[in-house]
């Protein structure tokens, strides 16, 4: 069984930064995809970047500049640092993994961005 763990989530001003963690426990040999989303109250989850296993990165256009994923192969953990944030960047941010064995989802972080 796996299990994904976010942490890092809280409460920013505008134009401030954040960090958010994900880390998977439990049998794992190998990560396809690292992947964050976030979704708004009343929105449809989005995705927000992706890391694949090759280490090529894809990103939502409007954070693109300002957020940047990263991963740890060894401890089996992703990160998405988020700079300059924006009151639109307000929600919850989820991280996935995507197993040879099937996707994996994490209970999600919230993250506010107001004054």
């Amino acid at each position: 069984q796996v299990r994904l763990v976010e942490s890092g989530g809280g409460l920013v001003q505008p134009g401030g930064s954040l960090r958010l963690s994900c880390s998977a426990s439990g049998t794992i040999y190998s990560v396809n995809q690292w992947a964050w989303y976030r979704q708004a109250p009343g929105r449809e989850r989005e995705l927000v970047a992706r890391i694949f296993g090759g280490g090529g990165t894809d990103y939502l256009d409007s954070v693109k500049g300002r957020f940047t994923i990263s991963r740890d192969i060894r401890k089996s953990t992703v990160a998405l640092r988020m700079n300059s944030v924006k009151p639109e960047d307000t929600a919850t941010y989820y991280c996935l993994a995507v197993l040879r064995g099937g996707n994996y989802w994490g209970q999600g972080t919230q993250v506010t961005v107001s004054s």
